[in-house]
């Protein structure tokens, strides 16, 4: 079984930047694709990146593309969201999880979720 904890965090300013850390524990994730996810005040959660075991599939949510990216350290269990030129637009509590079949990439496709970490974007 895995278990995930999502740090990282914080209040920022537009503009500013932040890396969030999903850090796992218990069974090794490096065969897993580790997944980044969001939710928003009455949104659904979304999905924001994942990435593949051995890192050679990296999938974006197509607006964050330009922003956002993804990487993993599977030494230590560890994959990093690096979030530039952030906006208050992506303030949420953002969540990682895990999936060994992405499928669509919708959050019902993975599992182990995270507690998750607050981003706040003040403009």
């Amino acid at each position: 079984q895995v278990q995930l904890v999502e740090s990282g965090g914080g209040l920022v300013q537009a503009g500013d930047s932040l890396r969030l850390s999903c850090t796992s524990s218990g069974r090794p994730i490096g065969a897993l694709v580790v997944g980044f996810f969001r939710q928003a005040p009455g949104k659904e959660r979304e999905f924001v990146a994942a990435i593949s075991g051995g890192s050679s599939v990296i999938r974006y949510q197509r607006n964050l593309k330009d922003r956002f990216s993804i990487s993993r350290d599977d030494a230590k269990g560890t994959v990093y969201l690096q979030m530039n030129t952030l906006r208050p637009e992506d303030s949420a509590v953002y969540y990682c999880a895990v999936t060994s079949a992405p499928n669509n990439y919708r959050p019902e496709d993975f599992h182990s979720w995270g507690q998750g970490t607050q981003v706040t974007v003040s403009s």
